[in-house]
């Protein structure tokens, strides 16, 4: 690459001057008939003058800290000039990275939820105040250590191996402090470091427990009275005696009071899958004669699609809960009948790949705006809430399948096109999959020993 010589530049200048100085000292030794020791001469002297400004520029370089740049003309100037102009663009930088970081400190140091550097094996490089306090946290014991070694809860060492930053948050409960702690791995693209935010969510647990026993309380409250608003409606129903003007409000009566109590039914079923207790009974399930059932219960409804069809594309067992598992399908079935006009259809399916085994349910009715798909879960939550009363629905039934599917560690997908229909599939882990050979082989050692 050629860099142009401008006519004004140090450089130029210095060059000019050289040639002038060789040039006279031609003449002069012409003069004197020396020509080559005057050339000598002079020669010396140009390169002791560039020696000594390079050991003034070199001591300057040194020791710059406490030395005014030296006062050098020439190349060596502009030398100097552009070395004390890239030093003070760097100390300008160094200034304002230096205020960045001290700011960061500061503001990590005022923010509610702790931070927590960590580096590609999770060891920390560092971590502000909240979370040094709530996980007693130590800067010159505890940076470098790997978190594992500092939180040992199973499901957060398990969140730091596989848990995905936008779904996976892990609430751990120290047993010194006392604290529901929420973990949240941020990881950013080509960067080996993560970092983790951790969150007091004590406060929202108090209130999240307290609003589920509230809901299972005032359920059961519930029940007592309704059944007996039950039981004297069906004694008004039976009663020859009765107004023939009173026939069609009791009846109203009796559907609304049936309505109410499979409200109850689901709030009491929601409030034991919320609370988290994980002793129900599992073994395998026979899942093609548990949908076969299911079928044949919906095959006798007096309003339901003209076609209801059943596809088993494996005899695999499931291992689980039976009436977890027979809730969930139920109530995707149950969904699928209601928004299916009669001429329409409903497709109940089980197969198992590499991945697991899978239940799903597809319809041909109205379909669902892909807008309220990610909220189908929530409890209540109506698509069309008019519809939805109508109908008799209570707005918790895939609520439920939701917290029982995450029991049976499973997930729940939601493919829908408004107009078109909707799937719903169950996708189960692969270590629940059992084939009926090993579940025959396991009942026939048992009944040898």
């Amino acid at each position: 690459m050629k860099f142009p010589i401008k006519t004004n530049s140090a450089a130029w200048q210095a060059i000019t001057r050289f040639a002038i100085a060789v040039a006279v000292a031609w003449l002069i030794g012409l003069i004197v008939g020396r020509v080559w020791l005057v050339l000598a001469l002079v020669l010396g002297v140009y390169v002791v003058i560039q020696i000594w400004n390079m050991v003034r520029i070199e001591r300057w370089l040194t020791h710059r800290r406490i030395e005014s740049p030296p006062d050098v003309s020439g190349p060596w100037g502009e030398l100097i000039a552009i070395i004390d102009r890239i030093y003070r663009r760097k100390n300008f930088h160094r200034a304002q990275v230096t205020s960045l970081l001290r700011e960061f400190r500061r503001l990590t140091t005022a923010m509610p939820e702790g931070a927590i550097l960590l580096g590609p094996e999770h060891e920390i490089l560092w971590f502000n105040g909240r979370a040094a306090g709530w996980l007693s946290l130590h800067r010159k014991r505890d940076v470098g250590i790997r978190i594992e070694n500092l939180i040992r809860h199973p499901s957060f060492v398990e969140y730091l191996k596989h848990g995905r930053p936008i779904e996976g948050v892990i609430v751990y409960e120290p047993v010194n402090g006392g604290h529901h702690l929420l973990f949240t791995l941020v990881r950013t693209q080509g960067s080996e470091r993560q970092l983790l935010i951790v969150r007091d969510v004590s406060r929202e647990m108090r209130l999240e427990s307290m609003r589920k026993d509230f809901v299972a309380n005032a359920s059961h409250e519930l029940r007592s009275p309704l059944t007996v608003i039950s039981g004297y409606l069906d004694a008004l129903s039976d009663d020859q005696t009765l107004d023939p003007s009173w026939t069609s409000p009791v009846q109203e009566m009796r559907r609304q009071a049936d309505r109410m109590s499979g409200i109850i039914n689901d709030l009491l079923e929601l409030s034991k899958l919320e609370s988290g207790d994980r002793r129900h009974i599992e073994r395998p399930v026979d899942v093609p004669g548990m949908l076969s059932l299911l079928r044949r219960e919906a095959m006798s409804l007096d309003r339901r699609p003209r076609e209801i069809n059943l596809q088993l594309d494996s005899d695999r067992l499931l291992l689980g809960s039976e009436s977890e598992l027979q809730s969930i399908v139920s109530n995707l079935l149950t969904n699928a009948i209601k928004y299916t006009p009669v001429e329409g259809s409903v497709t109940m399916r089980w197969w198992t790949d590499h991945d697991g085994g899978h239940i799903s349910v597809r319809d041909t009715g109205v379909g669902i705006a892909a807008e309220h798909i990610p909220r189908l879960t929530e409890r209540f939550y109506r698509v069309d809430s008019g519809r939805s009363r109508e109908m008799g629905g209570s707005g918790l039934g895939l609520a439920i399948v939701k917290h029982a599917l995450h029991r049976h560690e499973a997930v729940l997908r939601i493919e829908s096109t408004e107009g078109k229909g909707s799937t719903f599939t169950c996708d189960f882990p692969p270590h629940r999959v059992i084939s009926r050979a090993d579940v025959e082989e396991s009942i026939s050692l048992q009944s040898g020993g």
